[in-house]
């Protein structure tokens, strides 16, 4: 049975190549951007076009078979949960704790950093569980954008993949120039010693780094040759961190004076969070984890453990570095571009910060390696999707891996890291990963409690009021915290009660749709409302300038949508309204999105139905 079902499923996606083939690169011409006159039309249509997007919706099969096919050729399942957790630890480890530990500690937490990356722990752990379901339902080099999509729609997927975009260049860019600073160290030199000052360019942007741009090109070539072999190095470059890490652990508490500890919260409560919002950035790797589950071997076995054993794993070891960092050194000494090296040498261990600057070399190495492989396959997973040139879509044969979304995802991140300061950089990154797993959170409630043609009229009235509590109170209490200055609590006695409205509405009034077929989140609605709730309010401890930054690329992303990327999404879903895919046992294909009707708009929605035959290859 096993075989007759992937021979049946290779037979699937070799007939939606072969449509994919014939069709690559007409469509457009035969629509929008045929002619001037044809994209001037299709310029006055936007608001109806934009409609379209919103309200259609893809299916989980969609993203599995015809979507990939856009490629030309499979990604190799060569991953198996032991890849999957180097990987995750490969990820994360290295970034955050390396990077920002330093910054933090002296300016915001003091010893009580260690608190917060049990708050940020905590959600990204929430945030963890919500996307190991998707992960393993739609196991797709997409991420969180295929989940989004088939959730929430093109329009926001389209928003939240420019963030998740900017997520990965801006994490690239920041652990790239702080790898910088760990090799001056070791090469008994200051941070700012191989960088170059140029006086005229704005303060933040000032201090060129080229050696965070060779570093990046020579994670490039590794990430194009071979996920294995990545794999591989990866396996190397982790075993060798977690040794200094004991090491870090070990050394550091033989020198440890529990004076340092003292006052523990220099900064309040208020700087233990707004430590911990930017100390999410520690936790970000994982999510490119989920976009190898294309990759993956046996991705309802691999990917929960792969992703929650990597992530329990690197909030222990975080928490006991910052416990030990801030025994070493009081926190108004603590340096903020390389504090463990810096604080060995403050006690005496001068030999020690060699190895300590090796390790956290490998360490972000590692961080490097993984970005650049997961941001391509996002990059591939939305070129896919007609929202993007189609080049960006292809997988190479020989290697089996996205060469051009690789190489086109790391220019940007070079030139970042060239010219931008850490501190920019961090704040930045927060925001838009903060939004993005709040997009996920959203999105497996109503991926649980809606399914078209399934769910009740009233139901879906429910779970609108329900969601919309739950967002409601979330920035309510977000809002609340960012403004206020003092330790007022009545906002929270209003937005609390109604969080907690909306979540007991939800799971009392409102019956689960969809049961998960292999793998799912454990206490819905409650842990994903949770998760909701928490990415809200750490986003009210972020500085205004931020947002600002973030904004300003949503806004770009959107003209683009509304210009561009609307239109090809618009053009490849009329034309496949109609189409037809004759398979090799007899049975048809075509293409139709919930959402928008062929008869009427012409435009097509993401399911894939068997016709003639009474099997089914789509989600519900």
């Amino acid at each position: 049975m096993e075989g007759s079902s992937e021979t049946g499923s290779q037979s699937q996606v070799m007939g939606i190549r072969s449509l994919i083939n014939s069709e690559n690169g007409s469509h457009i011409s035969k629509n929008s951007f045929q002619s001037w006159e044809n994209y001037s039309q299709a310029l006055l249509e936007i608001p109806w076009r934009l409609a379209d997007r919103v309200t259609s919706r893809s299916h989980d099969q969609t993203e599995m078979v015809e979507v990939k096919a856009r490629s030309g050729h499979e990604m190799k399942k060569t991953l198996n949960w032991w890849d999957l957790i180097w990987f995750g630890m490969g990820a994360v480890i290295g970034s955050g704790i390396f990077v920002l530990t330093g910054l933090e500690t002296r300016e915001h937490a003091g010893p009580a950093v260690v608190l917060s990356y049990v708050v940020s722990g905590a959600s990204a752990l929430l945030s963890v569980f919500c996307y190991t379901e998707f992960a393993v339902e739609i196991p797709v080099a997409g991420g969180s954008f295929a989940y989004l999509r088939v959730e929430l729609g093109d329009f926001v997927a389209f928003i939240a993949a420019g963030n998740i975009l900017l997520e990965y260049v801006i994490g690239g860019a920041a652990v790239a120039r702080s790898w910088t600073s760990y090799f001056a160290t070791l090469c008994n030199y200051k941070a700012n010693d191989f960088r170059i000052l140029v006086h005229f360019l704005p303060e933040d942007y000032r201090k060129l780094d080229p050696v965070a741009v060779v570093v990046i090109a020579a994670i490039c070539v590794l990430a194009v040759l071979s996920t294995k072999g990545s794999s591989r190095l990866n396996y190397i470059a982790s075993i060798v961190h977690i040794i200094v890490i004991i090491f870090i652990i070990i050394a550091g508490l033989t020198k440890a004076d529990v004076k340092n500890y003292t006052p523990f919260v220099p900064f309040g409560v208020r700087g233990i969070f707004q430590a911990s919002a930017v100390l999410f950035f520690a936790y970000v790797g994982f999510d490119a984890v989920s976009t190898m589950a294309e990759e993956t071997k046996n991705p309802a076995r691999d990917i929960p453990i792969g992703l929650l054993g990597s992530m329990v794993v690197t909030t222990l070891v975080y928490c006991l570095l910052a416990v030990t960092l801030c025994l070493l050194q009081p926190y108004a000494d603590v340096d903020a571009d390389a504090p463990y090296s810096v604080a060995f040498q403050a006690v005496g261990l001068g030999w020690a910060k060699y190895i300590v600057a090796a390790g956290a070399l490998k360490g972000m190495t590692s961080v490097l390696l993984v970005g650049a492989v997961g941001q391509a396959r996002y990059l591939t997973h939305i070129a896919r999707s007609h929202m993007l040139p189609q080049f960006l879509a292809k997988v190479d044969p020989r290697t089996g891996t996205p060469i051009n979304a690789t190489a086109v995802m790391l220019v940007p991140t070079a030139v970042i890291a060239f010219f931008t300061d850490l501190r920019v950089l961090a704040n930045l990154l927060s925001v838009s990963t903060l939004f993005i797993f709040m997009l996920v959170a959203v999105a497996l409630l109503v991926r649980r409690y809606y399914v078209s043609g399934v769910t009740k009229q009233l139901n879906c009235v429910v779970l609108v009021i329900c969601l919309g509590l739950i967002l409601g109170s979330s920035i309510g209490t977000a809002a609340y915290w960012g403004k206020s200055t003092d330790n007022r609590w009545h906002g929270y006695a209003i937005t609390g009660p109604v969080w907690l409205i909306g979540t007991v509405g939800l799971w009392l009034l409102v019956p689960q749709a969809r049961k998960p077929k292999l793998w799912g989140v454990p206490l819905v609605p409650w842990l994903p409302s949770a998760s909701i709730a928490i990415n809200f309010f750490l986003l009210g401890s972020i500085d205004k300038a931020s947002f600002k930054r973030f904004g300003i690329w949503t806004a770009i992303i959107l003209v683009y949508y509304l210009f561009f990327g609307l239109h090809f999404s618009y053009d490849k879903a009329k034309a496949s309204g109609d189409q037809k895919i004759r398979m090799e046992d007899g049975a048809e294909l075509k293409v139709v999105e919930e959402g928008a009707d062929s008869s009427a708009t012409g435009s097509a929605s993401a399911g894939v139905n068997l016709i003639g035959n009474a099997s089914t290859v789509g989600g519900s």
